[in-house]
């Protein structure tokens, strides 16, 4: 009686595939995770003072208008004008948020990418604190 080893083997290549693939994208979350959101999407954001404790930036994204994935550290967010806003995060969650004009936001260190899906360019003051690993 003969055994086969097709199945073996089709269950060791499905192993090899998902562990590359789970590695592929741990370096691109992480690699993600590193992205300054200045440098990848310079058109939405204008830096207006930066120290060793601090980064105060401008941001401005028109109805429509898409920004790729990126991070932030933690920080205040005050909304000059509001917006209807859809956040994508690298664990491919979404959500959607309205921001008021007037708003002061909390925000915890985040990776996401921004879409503004309403009527309305957001403009936003962002206080992004730095540790001391980040500057």
């Amino acid at each position: 009686m003969s055994i086969s080893t097709k199945p073996i083997i089709a269950l060791t290549h499905h192993v090899m595939k998902t562990t590359i693939l789970v590695s592929i994208l741990a370096v691109l979350c992480t690699a993600a995770r590193a992205q300054d959101p200045v440098k990848v999407s310079p058109q939405y954001y204008k830096v207006l003072l930066e120290n060793d404790q601090v980064r105060v930036v401008e941001y401005r994204l028109k109805a429509g208008e898409k920004e790729p994935m990126h991070s932030h550290s933690a920080g205040v967010v005050y909304v000059l004008s509001g917006a209807k806003i859809r956040f994508s995060y690298p664990d491919g969650r979404t959500e959607e948020k309205a921001a008021a004009t007037g708003e002061a936001i909390w925000r915890e260190p985040t990776t996401h990418a921004v879409e503004n899906i309403g009527d309305t360019e957001a403009h936003v003051i962002a206080i992004d604190l730095k540790s001391p690993g980040r500057r």
